[in-house]
């Protein structure tokens, strides 16, 4: 079987899959399982056959067109370079891993086989847009991405949060979709073409005549996708779903397809010196805003989606470099890392046996009662706060080192501002990152909240997905930056001295200072009445005053369900933590710059519709009604005023006639 074949059946499987999930998901339940894991999994084994035969050597292109358009022709197209082929293989693991996972997480849920299907769905969108050479098929994924989170982020359909959450990520991607559709058809005007590589021809050739115009609105759509600043703030609120499904957006969908679109089209954006400031400039804000943000959040799974905003902004901060490699090797092991950390939490939350008690806070004795979840999502942490030899380290370094690079003027790829620019705000989020990772692991694993109720032992396969994927986030970064080079056009992704110490040492001055302030709150707590009660919920009641105890029940109902006094979130930002905790208040901005200037339209609107349109719509219909009453009294039925009144018009139409002839 040839390679391009091969190719075409890894989006194909997973379709077909989905597509017998939904017919036969109530007629045949027996068959939803296997029709959600097998086919992904094929289409792992066969982009896994796709990467080994494409070994990082000449890309593959096929193409065919799929019907004549007039104009700029819409091609079937396939670009498979290295970079594609490794994507693919990520996607395929983290799908796989997710929907084996959810046979245990989601067994006794009622709409499990729908939502098999739209997982399926979701990843033949995902493999589409990896593999894609041509821009309007990439887009068919890209789209289809956006209705499948939809779907999936609103799976909980029955409480407000769930449906909230899925139209908020709708509409604020569409946002950024709408600019993003006029950039690819004004780069397609102007290169002739929606083929990738005839694309990227042009851009050498000087062809393009408004490159920064594009660059940006291309952006737009990428801000929307892989939710970066200001267009960031749907994700936190998806974690209203299924966790799962939050493993599967952050890890190897829908965010990472805007980093690898613009990984894609890189030469593009480097045509545009000016876009290039704007994704750095993009991509600092968004990594110190949400690294803030995931210090103040109370709930694990805000924490973390907040840490996914702020390692995709690592990765547009390598693309504003001119580094895709980096940018690349740094979606590969967070793909990893941060799969295993929301299915990690999705193990905790199984725990507890509700999604409400995902907040820290409420945290307590979790330890020992979810050991794979404890051992595993350490692995995940010191991935993420890029402590040596965990994958994360060796992949944000080369985020690091490719800014540093630019900053001293070593490339030209990018201007030295931006340079600048990603490596200060780099070094800040390395710093607030091992931070909140701590109080992660401190809050979660040695929390002092209330206890949740013990639903026993988690399923096998959920425990299994976990040290699956716990194995590349120790051990992918020390191989792949020696083997990935060959795939990355041959882009040296080696650890440099200068950022591997400073990034490395300012992780560990985060996590050393977050320890120091959570045992300097824990001491402080124990020597106050409700940090007395938290310690000692089931304590003798004369180890704390009366008026604690009273507060205490006034405010939480009873003494089991304490939050954890410990938190060291707050000591550490001080008065910015009740902003940080908010997002920053950018919701309640664009509430009062967009949605109620809106909404004030639209009841501007309904006033004039009402008050002014129907008035003339009700007077013509009461007008006509007047005069048929006015005719209808007339309607006696005594033929002798009949008679009167016609003999009155006579005599008035004999009388007008006598003045007009005296008049004339």
């Amino acid at each position: 079987m040839t390679t391009t074949t091969l190719a075409v059946l890894v989006p194909l499987l997973p379709f077909l899959g989905a597509a017998a999930g939904l017919l036969l998901g109530r007629s045949a339940p027996g068959f939803v399982r296997p029709l959600a894991v097998l086919p992904t999994l094929a289409a792992l084994v066969l982009a896994a056959l796709v990467a080994a035969r494409q070994g990082g050597g000449r890309a593959l292109d096929a193409v065919t067109e799929l019907t004549p358009t007039g104009s700029v022709p819409v091609e079937l197209a396939l670009h498979i370079d290295g970079f594609a082929a490794l994507v693919a293989v990520l996607v395929g693991t983290v799908a796989t891993c997710v929907q084996i996972y959810s046979t245990g997480y989601l067994r006794d849920d009622p709409r499990y086989a729908s939502y098999a299907a739209l997982v399926s769905l979701f990843t033949s969108a995902m493999f589409l847009v990896v593999y894609s050479g041509d821009l309007m098929v990439l887009l068919v994924g890209w789209e289809v991405m956006g209705i499948c989170s939809y779907f999936l982020v609103g799976h909980y359909w029955e409480t407000p949060e769930a449906r909230a959450a899925s139209l908020k990520a709708f509409l604020v991607t569409k946002l950024g979709d709408v600019p993003f559709l006029i950039g690819l058809l004004a780069l397609a005007t102007e290169a002739g073409s929606f083929r990738i590589t005839e694309i990227l021809g042009a851009v050498t050739s000087g062809s393009l005549d408004h490159p920064t115009l594009i660059a940006l609105l291309l952006l737009a759509g990428v801000a929307g996708k892989s939710a970066q600043f200001p267009l960031h703030t749907w994700l936190p609120d998806a974690m209203a779903g299924p966790t799962p499904v939050s493993a599967l957006i952050h890890a190897a969908t829908m965010v990472a397809a805007g980093v690898y679109f613009v990984a894609r089209l890189l030469p593009l954006f480097e045509a545009s010196r000016a876009a290039m400031v704007v994704l750095a400039v993009m991509a600092a804000v968004t990594m110190v805003g949400s690294a803030l943000a995931a210090l103040a959040q109370d709930d694990i799974k805000r924490v973390l989606a907040y840490s996914t905003i702020g390692q995709l902004g690592y990765m547009t901060g390598a693309l504003a470099t001119g580094d895709r490699g980096a940018a690349v090797f740094h979606l590969l092991s967070h793909g990893a890392f941060k799969g295993l950390l929301f299915l990690a939490a999705g193990v905790i939350i199984h725990a507890a046996g509700t999604n409400s008690l995902a907040a820290m806070s409420r945290m307590r004795g979790l330890r020992d009662r979810v050991p794979d979840a404890y051992w595993t999502m350490t692995v995940a942490l010191l991935a993420l706060a890029a402590i040596p030899p965990f994958s994360g380290f060796f992949s944000k370094e080369s985020v690091l080192g490719a800014a540093e690079h630019v900053a001293t003027g070593h490339t030209e790829h990018a201007p030295g501002a931006a340079g600048w620019t990603v490596l200060v705000a780099g070094l800040i989020t390395a710093l607030l990152t091992a931070a909140y990772a701590t109080r992660l692991w401190l809050l979660t694993f040695r929390g002092r909240g209330a206890e949740a109720p013990d639903h026993g032992r988690q399923p096998l396969v959920m425990n299994a997905v976990l040290w699956v994927l716990a194995l590349p986030s120790l051990a992918l970064g020390g191989l792949a930056f020696r083997l990935l080079p060959d795939w990355f056009d041959g882009q040296d992704l080696t650890p440099t001295l200068t950022t591997s110490v400073l990034g490395t040492g300012v992780a560990l001055v985060g996590g050393i200072v977050t320890y120091a302030a959570w045992r300097h709150t824990t001491a402080l707590a124990d020597r106050t009445p409700l940090g007395a009660v938290a310690a000692h919920p089931e304590g003798d009641a004369g180890l704390v005053e009366a008026e604690a105890i009273a507060a205490h029940r006034a405010a939480y109902g009873d003494l089991a369900s304490a939050p954890d006094p410990s938190d060291p979130g707050r000591l550490l930002l001080g008065p910015v933590h009740r902003h940080a905790a908010a997002g920053f208040h950018l919701d309640a901005v664009y509430a009062t710059l967009f949605i109620r200037p809106v909404q004030a339209g639209a009841s501007l609107v309904r006033f004039l519709d009402r008050e002014v349109v129907d008035t003339y719509v009700r007077a013509a219909g009461v007008l006509p009604g007047l005069l048929g009453a006015a005719v209808r009294r007339a309607q006696t039925g005594n033929v002798q005023t009949y008679v009167s009144a016609l003999l009155a018009g006579t005599v008035v139409l004999a009388v007008a006639a006598v003045l007009v002839a005296a008049g004339a």
